[in-house]
């Protein structure tokens, strides 16, 4: 753009000198009140004849400029967004200049835009930490997230943005993702469908833009990069004010299936591994104009339709529920792991979905993340991380980066109990503080919540291999590693028979549960 723009001031220049010596030559021609002598006659025309050079040289020197700048790419500079330049998704030079691929370093390093603690290629308990981690680069909070809230205006304007959602700019944000991703050294991303691209005026038309940017996602993602999951958004449109899938309009119900279909279309299109389902709207406000049996029929319903489609498309992806207690909606139907277990095994859906446990939801409904994560694991039905965390003073959904090292390190320890998260992972469903406002502050949260879960993992590493906390919780239930514990274990102790011991031993002796001691052994891998 620079290049261009230099070659337009070059050809006014041009044009204007070739009019200062058209109007020089005929100044000079018909100056003069003297007629001019012999000599001087000839020095005229030998200037005369000089000029026309001149002029002949700059006129097509003018046509060569056009020809180049009309043939030269129109791009956007990252330090000069126009209202023209919003026209095009191009984008020269780099979208994140100066930010360089980001490397290990050390836990020494002071070094912001390095890892710390995560070291992608290392092993530790017999798989390489990217294996364990599997990070996701969400795009919806990255490159969709203004900083606005409801109580004050976006705060974030990125070099790239012109402040409207049309096709080009949605473009522009992909070919930013994928940037962002390689420098970062990651290789999952996840989205909503209405965060890459523009809704449209009816359901052919978004999903005419929703094709287009995905054609550009799928060139840019080359063999290496793919989605970790894709979902459709079914919350931000006023026509889901009621849900979608719990929707008391038929028509909303089928429009929200109609996307649905596309958004899973068009993951398995994308090479995606896993697809969402969050249900921020199916829920109610009042039990008094709710039929709630019905709407949990209906969503049940709606789920078995989308398992079916998956079958049908050929897409062997995991599908994943994403347990959420309220917000927005009083009452959101999947509260929380084991209401969702629950309504999976009533209806008949236990074995074709597993749950994606986010931590900030696990805090809203009154859990820890690990118990959420172990309720999950202990069901078979742990499938993926939503990698954040709320702050314990404010009662909503923050989507604030993980940063705490103990709750990393529990977290960790319901991963490696589960033999790793693949084909799920950890996807950052996090977002920069409102006064967060660099363009290095993206990256930085990232390495910061991706350091923190490595450094979680070493920790439980040394857990393993001291082993102190795993023999304190066997010694604890020791007393059923016996004869008559393991007839209690397999379901063959009736209460006679155990009525019988009871009078046989008296009364028990209960020992210590030797919690500060767990904690001490726990806080010391830290």
């Amino acid at each position: 753009m620079q290049r261009r723009q230099g070659l337009v001031d070059l050809v006014l220049f041009l044009s204007t000198g070739v009019e200062a010596f058209s109007v020089s030559i005929l100044f000079f021609s018909i100056t003069g009140c003297e007629k001019p002598s012999g000599s001087r006659l000839d020095e005229i025309k030998e200037r005369k004849m000089m000029a026309g050079k001149v002029f002949l040289f700059l006129l097509c020197l003018n046509v060569v400029s056009f020809a180049v700048i009309a043939s030269s790419p129109q791009t956007c500079p990252a330090d000069d967004v126009s209202s023209k330049c919003g026209a095009s998704d191009e984008w020269e030079g780099e979208f994140f200049p100066g930010i360089p691929k980001i490397k290990y370093e050390g836990p020494s390093s002071k070094n912001p835009l390095s890892y710390k603690w995560y070291n992608a290629d290392e092993e530790i308990l017999g798989k390489k930490m990217k294996d364990w981690m599997r990070f996701s680069v969400a795009f919806w909070h990255t490159f969709r997230g203004t900083g606005g809230d409801p109580f004050g205006a976006p705060t974030k304007f990125w070099p790239w943005e012109d402040g409207t959602d049309s096709l080009a700019m949605a473009k522009r944000r992909m070919r930013a993702n994928f940037e962002f991703i390689e420098k970062l050294g990651v290789d999952l991303w996840c989205f909503h469908d209405r965060d890459i691209a523009p809704d449209g005026k009816t359901l052919e038309e978004a999903n005419a833009n929703l094709d287009e940017v995905v054609a550009l996602a799928k060139e840019l993602q080359g063999k290496k990069i793919h989605p970790l999951w894709g979902t459709a958004q079914l919350f931000h449109h006023p026509r889901y004010m009621h849900g979608g899938a719990t929707s008391s309009e038929v028509a909303v119900y089928a429009y929200a299936a109609a996307q649905v279909k596309k958004a899973m279309e068009v993951t398995h299109y994308l090479g995606g591994e896993n697809y969402v389902f969050w249900g921020g709207r199916e829920g109610y406000q009042t039990l008094l104009n709710t039929d709630m049996g019905r709407e949990l029929d209906h969503l049940a319903r709606f789920l078995e339709a989308a398992a079916a489609y998956k079958k049908k498309i050929g897409f062997n992806g995991t599908l994943l529920i994403e347990p959420k207690p309220q917000e927005p909606t009083k009452h959101q139907y999947d509260w929380d792991a084991a209401t969702t277990a629950n309504f999976l095994r009533k209806y008949g859906l236990i074995g074709e979905f597993k749950l994606n446990i986010e931590c900030n939801h696990a805090t809203l409904s009154g859990h820890s993340c690990h118990h959420e994560l172990e309720t999950a694991r202990l069901n078979g039905l742990l499938g993926n991380i939503d990698a954040n965390t709320g702050d314990p003073q404010i009662g909503w959904d923050t989507d604030q980066f993980l940063t705490d090292i103990a709750e990393a390190t529990m977290v960790m320890l319901s991963v490696v109990r589960n033999g790793g998260l693949a084909p799920g992972g950890f996807n950052f469903d996090a977002k920069l503080r409102r006064e967060s406002t660099d363009v290095e502050d993206l990256f930085i949260s990232h390495i910061s919540g991706m350091d923190t879960l490595a450094r979680g993992l070493r920790n439980v590493a040394k857990l393993i291999e001291d082993g102190s906390l795993e023999n304190l919780v066997r010694k604890r239930y020791q007393s059923f590693d016996t004869e008559i514990g393991a007839q209690i274990e397999a379901g063959k102790a009736d209460f006679e028979m155990l009525e019988k011991k009871a009078m046989e031993w008296g009364e028990p002796k209960v020992p210590s549960a030797k919690q500060e001691l767990a904690e001490m052994i726990f806080q010391s891998a830290l």
